[in-house]
């Protein structure tokens, strides 16, 4: 389970933003400080995201190419 959670206004330039996520059982950002290996980790989660995001526009263009094909078929009939 992923939590992410953020404070206040994050428009307002200037403002800090906390976040604070799960992984698992495992706080990646613990309270009052952010290491490397936090930022790792949610670099990790972003490229994870990311390739999630492609297959899914993948996924998406297939079955739009399929349906193109079903519609030229009918087409055709």
């Amino acid at each position: 389970m992923k939590k992410w959670k953020c404070s206040q206004a994050e428009e307002e330039e200037g403002d800090v933003v906390e976040i604070v996520t799960t992984i698992g059982d495992r706080d990646v950002v613990d309270e009052g400080h952010f290491t490397s290996e936090s930022a790792q980790i949610l670099i990790g989660e972003i490229m994870g995201c990311n390739r999630d995001l492609e297959n899914i526009k993948q996924n998406i263009n297939d079955v739009q190419n399929k349906m193109k094909n079903i519609i030229d078929v009918l087409g055709r009939v």
